[in-house]
């Protein structure tokens, strides 16, 4: 039975970004195929005129460029999803479902048992 969650940008201070929508999923995934589906979504959103981009994405970046042109440059989902998964190996934040740390890219994740998925940005240290 296709599984629907709720994937949601946190920052440590507790502040909520825009919450996204994924439906159709399998009852069971790897966090990899989550951030890729999630990250593939944001950006269609976001080509499409519909969305701004929130946490995984480098939304910086994406005004940076959009100001340059009345076009705003179409994003790769592949390239941002890249980028997304990079920033998780490098502990650029978290994912938690329901109350557990996901701490593996490959580890399997049962979505039927947590409807909302909480990505938690980390800001690193001054200095550090």
């Amino acid at each position: 039975m296709p599984t629907t969650i709720t994937c949601r940008d946190q920052t440590i201070s507790g502040q909520l970004l825009a919450p996204l929508t994924l439906k159709d999923l399998p009852d069971t995934i790897n966090l990899r195929d989550l951030i890729r589906l999630r990250v593939r979504e944001e950006v269609a959103g976001r080509n499409l005129g519909l969305t701004t981009l929130p946490g995984s994405v480098d939304a910086a970046e994406a005004r940076r460029n959009d100001h340059l042109s009345s076009q705003p440059r179409l994003l790769d989902w592949e390239e941002q999803a890249e980028a997304a998964l990079r920033a998780f190996s490098r502990n650029r934040y978290v994912v938690l479902v329901g109350n557990r740390q996901v701490e593996a890219l490959d580890e399997l994740i049962e979505l039927s048992e947590a409807p909302q998925v909480a990505f938690l940005r980390l800001v690193p240290l001054v200095g550090g």
